[in-house]
């Protein structure tokens, strides 16, 4: 436990929990005394959070799709042409 120390903290529940139940944020101590209000804040917070998600998200749904072994059998051809083309010249 810490003493003497006083932090805001705003807690950003998500609309879908499928990954995250909610993003915690710690405010400056400077952010109030700036003259922002609240729901300025709590936009903000909203906005990195949602933007942190579309930043670190995988490819498209359509490549998540593919089996692991058509991964495999795409290695394999990709390698069987290599030692074709490596042995014809």
């Amino acid at each position: 436990m810490v003493k003497g120390v006083n932090k805001h903290v705003i807690l950003v529940k998500t609309p879908d929990p499928k990954y995250f139940e909610e993003a915690i944020f710690i405010l400056r101590e400077e952010a109030f005394a700036q003259g922002v209000s609240a729901e300025q804040v709590l936009r903000e917070a909203r906005q990195a959070a949602k933007s942190y998600v579309r930043g670190s998200t995988r490819p498209g749904k359509w490549f998540r799709q593919i089996p692991a072994p058509a991964y495999a059998a795409a290695g394999a051809l990709a390698a069987t042409a290599a030692w074709s083309l490596a042995l014809f010249f």
